[in-house]
Parts: structure tokens; sequence; C-alpha cells
């Protein structure tokens, strides 16, 4: 009779574990879409929703965002800030406890981390430096016999050397705020050009900037030219006319890498969108056009529809934006809302592989910066005071992209919407990810139509949703 009991319950818990597998596969036939969300008043930061939102046939009248992941367009390199000196400084500088802890949720995805995956750095110093440098002040030196990147060691390179532990798969943008005063027409920091006499000294400070950095493990996959190369008010600065560029890239920069085996990228421009013919003059060049791998931009002028033009122009030529500044003096919200909309949206609906935002890091005084020209108005990503940290609205942005839509996601079609500014990526793993913006005036409920399954979604007004499934 015991041997009997024993069998029928082994037979009863069979049968209840098979309906339990059943309701799970029953559950599991049908996709369900997760968010993430942030709204302008903080009541929500990057917080993922409890309830996921099942796929269904149900069309309940609210409008419509058609994903369609056949439709493909670029492949993501990834989303981040650049890494001042400034913000190397910051992050080095605190607690060796508190500063892994940053790093991590900085840059791993698990947890509360945001995965940054694209940073830029500058080549010397930029404006939010603590003092304008570059890696070679010794005027006449065009053997480069002094050139050094000492200064980087004590706060950049151990900050990047740390980061590169932990996602050694990182891309590295390099990008030079001016050559050293001594190569340039006024012999200054500020403004000036680059003397044709020198390009093949200048270039030469590339390659070794390169192989530099590769000796103390860190892999710059890129470089622009110059940094704003039509702006020469900053300190520092440097003025480089597309003609400049131009005959800089194909007599001497495209050759100096060839014949070093660098496979780093050259990037044009790294300036607004307002002049979309810079980077296209140079790219009808014949000449330079085989060492060109693209073209960056920034939005502080013109509109973002401007880098389609190129790549309608180029279109086997990559396109990147590299910076958008936040303002230490803006709203939350409203920075929130307009630079995911502008850049996130906006710069990879129009062919950018990346979107990167100004500084990684700031303290509560926006210091250091360099005097006669420096930005004393520029907010970080995170706000660092001592072993406290603050989420800034950039933190966001890159947020809601970076955690979700890993290097080598490609963008797919997305429908557009009116105040549901969207765009729609396919990860390397096969999630579909949405990111939306609700650009109207009142909380918005809508739709995601995926393969003619629909999944309903609500937003606050101006607020910022990450949808994957």
């Amino acid at each position: 009779m015991r041997t009997n009991k024993y069998i029928l319950i082994y037979f009863l818990s069979l049968l209840l574990v098979g309906n339990v597998s059943a309701q799970k596969n029953k559950k599991g036939d049908a996709p369900a879409m997760e968010a993430w969300i942030t709204n302008p008043d903080r009541s929500a930061l990057l917080q993922h929703q409890s309830q996921a939102s099942p796929f269904g046939t149900t069309d309940n009248g609210t409008p419509v965002i058609n994903v369609n992941a056949k439709e493909r367009f670029q492949s993501i390199d990834g989303f981040g800030f650049t890494l001042t000196g400034g913000s190397a400084t910051h992050i080095h500088q605190m607690p060796a406890a508190a500063q892994d802890a940053l790093l991590k949720e900085l840059f791993l995805t698990k947890d509360n981390g945001i995965g940054i995956s694209y940073l830029r750095l500058s080549i010397g110093a930029s404006d939010l430096s603590a003092e304008v440098f570059t890696y070679d002040d010794v005027a006449g030196d065009t053997s480069l016999q002094h050139f050094s990147i000492a200064q980087e060691q004590v706060d950049l390179i151990p900050v990047m050397q740390r980061i590169l532990q932990l996602n050694p798969r990182i891309k590295i943008l390099g990008s030079p705020w001016t050559a050293p005063a001594w190569m340039k027409t006024n012999n200054s920091f500020i403004g000036g050009s680059l003397k044709p006499e020198f390009y093949r000294a200048y270039a030469q400070y590339f390659v070794k900037y390169i192989r530099a950095m590769k000796a103390v493990g860190i892999p710059i996959d890129a470089i622009t030219i110059q940094n704003e190369p039509l702006h020469g008010g900053n300190n520092p600065s440097m003025v480089m006319q597309a003609s400049e560029q131009a005959e800089f890239i194909k007599t001497a920069l495209g050759p100096a890498f060839k014949a070093a085996g660098l496979k780093t990228k050259i990037i044009l421009y790294d300036h607004n969108c307002d002049k979309p013919e810079y980077p296209m003059s140079i790219l009808a060049d014949k000449a330079a056009y085989p060492y060109i791998d693209g073209s960056a931009f920034h939005l502080y002028g013109g509109t973002i529809d401007a880098m389609s033009k190129v790549h309608e122009a180029y279109p086997n030529k990559h396109l990147y934006f590299t910076e958008q500044w936040s303002d230490g003096k803006g709203n939350f919200g409203r920075e929130l809302t307009g630079n995911t909309t502008r850049l996130t949206v906006g710069a990879t609906r129009n062919w950018s592989r990346n979107v990167l935002q100004w500084n990684l890091t700031s303290n509560p005084a926006l210091t250091p910066h360099t005097d006669k020209g420096g930005c004393g108005q520029c907010l970080g990503g995170v706000t660092i005071d001592g072993s406290n940290v603050t989420r800034n609205s950039s933190y966001y942005v890159i947020g809601h992209a970076a955690k979700f839509v890993a290097p080598g996601s490609v963008r797919v079609a997305s429908s557009v919407i009116s105040n549901l500014d969207n765009v729609a990526f396919i990860t390397p793993a096969g999630k579909k990810v949405l990111i939306v913006v609700n650009n109207h005036p009142q909380a918005q409920e809508f739709q995601v139509n995926d393969n003619g399954k629909l999944a309903v979604a609500r937003l606050e007004s101006h607020a910022v949703g990450t949808y994957v499934w």
C-alpha cells in the first residue's frame, strides 16, 4: 500500500509539472514587450516596468508604430560620451570603491549598468582640460623626438585601462583640438592654421599617438583630423578649411598611416550640420577618397538631415555623430527630450553609426576648463562630488540606447508618427529594440506592430521609452 501511495504521488507530481510547463509554453508562444521609461519630472529614471505588454491581434485604435526588421540600414558602433581630461580627473580622484562602482555602472549592462560602448578622447588638451598642452610642445621638433603622452599617465590612461578591463570591445575615437603651436601660422594654441611645411610632421604626430596609446593597451579605432575645424575661437582650437584637410589627407596623413600599417580609421570634418559641403568636397577628391572612412558631425548649427545628404552623395562612406553638449543651466526634461529626439533618434535615422554626448563627467563647479574659450557651462553625463554621483539628462539619453543596442546592432525600419519620434534596431542576439520620445503635450498611448501583432504602450508627455522584445 505504501509503495502504491508513493507511485500515485509521483504520477500526480508529473501531471502537475507538465500542466505548469504547458501553461508556460502557452504563455511563451506570444512574445511580450518589456519597457524602460524615463519621465521628464524624474518620477521614473530608466525604470524597468513591472508588466510586459503581450503582442496580440486586437487594435485599440491608438497610433501604430510599425517595425519592419526585414528592412535594414546601417550597423551601429556604439553610444557614449567624450572622456575629457577633466572627466578622467574627476573619476580618478574618487575613492577606489566608489570609482569602481561608477565605472561598472557606466560601462557594463548588467544590473543597473548603462553599457557605454563608444568613447571619444581628446588628442592633447581639449577646452575641458585644466591646462592647454599637446604631446610635443618643443618648438621646431619636426622629428618628434620629444613626443610624449606622459601627461595622460596621471589620470586618463589609468581610467581608460580600467574601462578596457570592463569592456575590452569599446570603440575609441581620438580628436585633436589643435596641432602644436609651433606648427601653426600664428604660433598660438588658439586659432591659426597648420603650416603646409609641417603636414608630414603632423601626420607622424598622429602615428606616434596611435602607437603610444596601443603600447599602454588603449586601441584607437578612429581619429578625426580636427575638432570643429571652422571654429578658431576656442581654447585650444585650430582652423582647417576643407581644401586644407583634403591636402593634408592625400599628401601626408593617408600615406603615413599606410606606410605605418595602421588600420585606424580617418574621419573627416567633426563639426556642425550646417556645412555638409565640407566633407563632400573632400570626398570628391579622388586622391583623398581612398584614405577616408567617413564623416563626423555636431549639431550646434544646421539640421540633422544634413548627414543623409552626405550619405546619399557618398553611400559607401560612414557617418558618425561625435558631439553635443548638455547645458549646465538647462532643464532636465527639456535636455532629455530634445537630445533623445535630435540625436538618438535623429542622428541614427540619418545614417549615423554612433551617438556621443559631450563630456562624460563634471563636478559641481563645472571645472576644469581652459581660460579664454573653455566651456564653463558644459554638464557631464554624471556629476561627481567626492563619492557622490548625480545622474544628469545625458546619462539617460545615452543609457536608453547603450544599455540595449549593442555594437553590431542594425537599424531597421520603423514608421514615422507625428510627435512619437522613434527609431528601431535589431541586436546581434536577435532582440528588437524601439526607442520612442513622446513629444505630445499630453500623455500618449500607442501601439507597436511587429509582423502583424500589436502591443500597447503608454508614455507621459515628453517621456522617453525603450521597448525590447
